[in-house]
């Protein structure tokens, strides 16, 4: 079910494109937890050597989704992405991939400049 969003806040945009094999991988871990949330939210954070790495985790209405939050919807499932990280997502792709060694949610992103050789941050 979808969240209620109110005129002022939550912006619905379509600037990042989710992919099946995200989708599924963001239905398993909705389905797996057991509090409620809202979704899944995006972020960004200072690490690694380029500089900047992409967060994800649980969307929690009291805990970590503002109004000021833009949302993806893909079939009734939410992604609230912070706002101070929206402008470095336009035109971006949210994929899940696995190798190897491991496995998880990356972002096939137009607008970094560069990553480092082990792929764990990127800068803009």
């Amino acid at each position: 079910m979808l969240p209620s969003f109110s005129a002022t806040g939550n912006a619905i945009v379509d600037y990042l494109t989710i992919t099946d094999e995200a989708l599924v991988q963001i239905k398993e871990l909705l389905a797996q937890r057991t509090e409620p949330c809202e979704g899944i939210k995006v972020g960004m954070r200072t690490r690694g050597c380029s500089g900047m790495s992409y967060t994800i985790e649980y969307a929690i209405r009291e805990k970590n989704i503002s109004k000021f939050d833009d949302v993806v919807i893909r079939d009734s499932y939410c992604v609230f992405i912070d706002p101070k990280v929206s402008m470095f997502l336009i035109g971006s792709e949210m994929i899940f991939k696995t190798d190897d060694l491991n496995s998880g949610f990356d972002f096939v992103n137009p607008n970094e400049k560069g990553r480092c050789g082990c792929g764990e941050s990127f800068k803009v």
